[in-house]
Order: structure tokens, then sequence, then C-alpha cells
């Protein structure tokens, strides 16, 4: 079966919140955490057959992404393109998943990992999105596809070449944060690689938080850690001190041990985003990760999905209460589309940095 939409109100999260597949979820991402703990991102761990085929999956995915070239634009918003790239992912996704699921699965574990990739109506990403790539692993694992003895190169491996593949997608096309405020990121997208590099660095007996704000630790030690490469990619792409910029990030790093910060994520997380329904309410459930919410039936669910709302122009779903959908909400650019119109001014070859026109704080 396909995944539906099953939360809806703020009953239905608190409904959720209580259930056995969110203690599930979290415990899965406590697990994932705990295998990471004092691990470097380039020690040398052994790839089971599954963690290779997984890392050839993304590997498609990726190639996916330089075969299809952002089109030339005038705009700093999400590129088009995008949207070729996304229809391109899921005609193919359940061919690529073939050797990985079950067949029986294939169908309904596919929806997750498009979901994980961004929103192709709106050319956005956010955490909702993110941890779409998590329960994708989460149901691998309840298919007994992924092994406890795995977790620990389906972070360092697996999860982080997904967030390169991620990278890629908001560099070529532009991808906007989702929604107004970046979905609670700690960067304008992410929140995971953050929380499982604080883990990687629990156990360091000299670096501390507040190295982030020391460019020459960056360079050096971001190959190595999650937490220092995510501070380091921000930077690189946003101007001034990052006391501006990422104000979270900055006030994180004051805090006195890796430990401190990487149990305080745990529970942001848990408060940011599992808790907030404008995240939530776009999450699905089906036969594998399965919650029925209670305010309507599944059949009412899959109806409101395609809802027009008044003065919009594309469906979507929206959780009852709110005035207008999140997905709707202030249209924020790219922060990477800024920097490279900035980068690019005045060279050739991107009609794009031509037109770009500025946006208030870049």
């Amino acid at each position: 079966m396909i995944p539906s939409r099953q939360i809806l109100t703020p009953e239905d999260l608190a409904h959720f919140q209580e259930s056995d597949v969110c203690k599930e979820l979290l415990d899965f991402i406590n697990a994932l955490n705990d295998s990471i703990i004092g691990v470097k991102t380039e020690d040398e761990i052994e790839d089971s057959n599954i963690i290779q085929k997984l890392l050839g999956f993304l590997e498609r995915v990726q190639q996916t992404n330089k075969d299809i070239k952002p089109l030339e634009t005038k705009s700093r918003f999400g590129n088009p393109a995008y949207r070729d790239f996304y229809d391109k992912c899921q005609e193919m996704i359940p061919v690529w998943l073939a050797d990985i699921v079950p067949a029986e699965h294939i169908e309904e574990v596919s929806k997750y990992v498009q979901e994980s990739f961004g929103n192709g109506r709106r050319i956005d990403y956010g955490t909702g999105h993110e941890l779409n790539f998590v329960a994708f692993l989460l149901c691998l694992f309840k298919l007994d596809v992924i092994k406890k003895s795995d977790f620990r190169a389906l972070v360092i491996h697996v999860f982080y070449k997904y967030i390169k593949v991620m990278r890629g997608l908001q560099m070529s096309y532009w991808l906007e944060p989702a929604g107004s405020h970046g979905v609670w990121g700690l960067d304008d997208y992410h929140f995971l690689p953050f929380l499982f590099g604080a883990g990687q660095l629990r156990t360091h007996k000299y670096l501390r938080p507040k190295s982030i704000h020391n460019a020459e630790i960056l360079d050096e030690f971001s190959k190595d850690y999650m937490y220092f490469e995510c501070v380091r990619f921000v930077n690189s792409i946003k101007t001034g001190s990052i006391r501006w910029h990422s104000p979270m990030i900055d006030d994180i790093s004051g805090a006195k041990s890796w430990e401190k910060v990487n149990l305080g994520l745990i529970k942001m997380f848990v408060a940011e985003v599992i808790g907030k329904l404008p995240i939530m309410q776009h999450f699905m459930f089906g036969t594998i990760l399965s919650f029925t919410g209670g305010s309507m039936s599944r059949e009412l669910a899959n109806e409101a999905e395609h809802e027009e709302h008044d003065g919009c122009d594309h469906p979507h779903v929206f959780a009852f209460g709110q005035e207008f959908p999140d997905c709707c909400g202030i249209k924020v650019p790219s922060a990477i589309a800024a920097a490279q119109a900035a980068k690019e001014h005045g060279a050739s070859g991107d009609p794009r940095k031509t037109f770009a026109r500025p946006i208030p704080f870049d």
C-alpha cells in the first residue's frame, strides 16, 4: 500500500507522540547515534552487502542530478529543472530498490524514499524530508534487511552520502528552505547531521563546542566530523559572522561538552521536529510504520491531500486550525543561490548571475 498522511490535528500529533511507532522512530535514531560515538567519518568501517547496495542506489540518484541540468532562470528561487529530477526519480526509485526491498513492500518504501529528496511542486527541502530518509532506513531495519551490525556504516557511509546527495541538489537546483523558517533546521535544511556529528565528538579529549569559531579547526577536522563539516558548509554560503547568520548554532557552541550538545540536540529534535505539526502533518504511515490519527478516515485523509486552497495554485494538505498551510508561507530564496550569484557575478556562462535580484540580508 502507498503510505498516507494521518496527522492533521493537534490531537493527532499528541496521539502520535504517545504511539509505538513514534517510540520506534526515536529509538532507532538514538541507536544510530550511539553506534557512532567517538567514530570519525574517515575511519575504516566495513560495508556489508546491503550497505554497498544502498550506496549504489544513492550513486544513481546523484548521477540523475548530474544528468538533469538546471535551467537558465532569472530567479533565485527553486530551479524548475528540479521537477524533472523529481519525476525521473519517482519513475526509477522502484526499479533501483528492486534488489534492496522485498517486492511486496517496494511501493510502500519507495514513497518514503521519494519524499526524502524534497517536494517536487514547491521545489523545497527541510527536516521533514530528512526524516523521511530515516523512515526509509527504519523500514529496512523492520523488514530485517538491515541489521544492528550495519548501524555504524549506515550513519557514517549511507546517511552521510545522502547528505552529500542533498547538498548537490541544493547547490544545483537552489532548493528553497521548506517553510518560512527553514523548518526548524539548524541550517536552512538539516538537523540530523548536526546531531550525529555531535555524537561523533562526544568522547573527543580536546575539541570543544566553541571550536566551531576557529576556521583552521573547521578546515582541518571537517573531513573527520559531520558537525564541523556542516558548520563549514554554512559558513561557505552565508556572509558575516556565524553569530549573526546562524544564532542557534552559535548558542549551542557555548555548551561545556559535546555530550551536552548531543543529548540536547536529541531533546531538541523531539521538541522541534517530532513535536511540530507543520512538519509532522506531512509524514506518512502505511503497514510498516503504522499509525491511525483518528481525526478522519484514511479515505478522507487521501481526499484532503488533494484539496485546493483558495488563492493557491497547487494542491496540498494542511493541518486543521491553520489559517494558511505552512507550505505556502513566505517563500524564502536559497542562501546557496545568493552565494553562487554573488560569486559568479560578472563572470560568463550562467545567465542567472546577471539577472538575479538582491534579496534582504544577502
